[in-house]
C-alpha cells in the first residue's frame, strides 16, 4: 500500500491532523512523537514544520519517523508561518497544534476530536496542559484575556485536580489545541505579522467576534516542558515580541470606541507591566516593543489587517467586553 493510500485511510479514521512546529527540538521530538504514536488510535496524519533547525532534528525525523510529512523552511519564519503551512497542507476537517516540548496521554487525540465536534460553533478546544516537572500542577487550562490588555493562562501553577470540567474560555492555547480547519481558512489563518506570542489569542478573538466559541477539555492531557521555543520565561526576544504584539492585538481587534472605553484600564495595565519589567532590567526592551506595536497598527499593512466593525456582531462585542472586565476584576485581581 502506497504512502498516499495509507494517509488517505488515516484521514478517514481520525478526522484530525497533528501539526508540530519545530526549531532545534532534537531534545524533545523523540518523546513527543513516541507519545503521539502510542495513542489509543494512531491513525492520524502528522505534519512537522521545521523552522530552519541547525541540530539533527530533520535527519532524525526522516530516519525514525518516515511516515511524518516534513515541511522544511530554510530559516526561522516564526510559529505562525509554520502552523499556517501545516494547516494549508492538511486535508482533515480538524487540525491539532502541538508544541514539540510536550508528551501526550493516550486519549489526547480522540478526546480533542470528540470535544470540538460536539457543536458546529465550537471553533477550538484547548487541552489540559500540566507541568512536565510536576504533573499535578497546571501549566495552561485555556487562555483568558482581560481589560488591562493582559493575556494569561487559566490555572497556571495551581493544582490540576481543580480543572476537571469542560468550560468556555477566551481562546485556546496554541501549544496544544484542536481547531476547525474550515473556520481557520475563513478567518485567514494565524496572523503571520505576530511571528509568535499572542497569535492564539488573536485567532480565538477573531473567531469569538463571529460568534464561535473556544472550549477547554480536561480529558485531553498534555505534559509540557515549557519555554521550548524561546528559552527562559523572561528574555529580550520574548519581551520585545510580546509587548509589540500586545499593542497590535488591541489595535487590530477592538473598534475605536471600545479602545476609548477601555483606555483607562489599558493604560493602567501597560504601566504596571512597564514597572515590572523595569525592576527586571527589561524596561527599555518593553517600551521599545510597545512603540513597534503602535507602528504596526498605524502602518498600511496593519490598517489592512484591522477587523472591521459590523453591527451584525455587536452582541459578540458586548459579550467579549463583559468577559474582559470579568476576567480583570474576578479572575485576575481578586482571584
Amino acid at each position: 500500500m502506497g504512502r498516499e493510500t495509507v494517509q488517505k485511510k488515516a484521514e478517514r479514521e481520525i478526522p484530525a491532523t497533528v501539526i508540530i512546529p519545530n526549531l532545534n527540538g532534537m531534545g524533545y521530538l523523540e518523546n513527543c512523537l513516541q507519545s503521539l504514536y502510542a495513542c489509543e488510535s494512531s491513525s492520524f496524519p502528522v505534519i512537522i514544520i521545521d523552522n530552519g533547525s541547525t541540530d539533527e532534528s530533520v535527519s532524525f525525523i526522516k530516519k525514525r519517523y518516515p511516515q511524518v510529512q516534513l515541511i522544511c523552511f530554510s530559516e526561522n519564519r516564526g510559529f505562525c508561518s509554520a502552523v499556517n503551512a501545516g494547516i494549508t497542507a492538511a486535508r482533515t476537517p480538524y487540525v491539532i497544534l502541538l508544541n514539540n516540548d510536550t508528551t501526550v496521554e493516550r486519549h489526547f487525540v480522540t478526546r480533542l476530536t470528540e470535544a470540538v465536534s460536539r457543536k458546529p460553533y465550537y471553533f477550538s478546544v484547548s487541552a489540559k496542559m500540566v507541568s512536565m516537572a510536576d504533573r499535578d500542577i497546571i501549566d495552561d487550562a485555556g487562555d483568558y484575556y482581560c481589560a488591562f490588555g493582559w493575556a494569561f493562562a487559566r490555572g497556571k501553577g495551581k493544582k490540576a485536580a481543580g480543572y476537571s470540567r469542560p468550560c468556555n474560555i477566551f481562546a485556546a492555547c496554541g501549544g496544544a489545541a484542536i481547531y476547525r480547519r474550515d473556520i481557520l481558512l475563513e478567518l485567514g489563518l494565524f496572523d503571520e505579522a505576530h511571528f509568535a506570542y499572542l497569535d492564539d489569542i488573536d485567532v480565538g478573538w477573531r473567531a469569538r467576534i463571529r460568534g464561535y466559541r473556544n472550549r477547554f477539555e480536561p480529558k485531553a492531557v498534555v505534559h509540557h516542558a515549557g519555554s521550548g521555543f524561546s528559552g527562559s520565561r523572561y528574555n529580550e526576544f520574548k519581551i520585545r515580541l510580546s509587548s509589540r504584539n500586545s499593542v497590535y492585538l488591541i489595535g487590530k481587534n477592538m473598534p475605536p470606541v471600545q479602545i476609548l472605553f477601555n483606555f483607562p484600564f489599558l493604560l493602567c495595565g501597560f504601566l504596571i507591566k512597564y514597572i515590572f519589567f523595569v525592576k527586571k532590567g527589561y524596561g527599555n526592551i518593553y517600551r521599545e516593543g510597545l512603540k513597534k506595536g503602535w507602528k504596526m497598527c498605524m502602518s498600511e499593512a496593519g490598517k489592512a489587517r484591522k477587523i472591521r466593525f459590523s453591527w451584525k456582531y455587536f452582541p459578540q462585542y458586548m459579550r467579549l467586553e463583559g468577559e474582559m472586565l470579568y476576567n480583570l476584576f474576578v479572575r485576575r485581581l481578586f482571584s
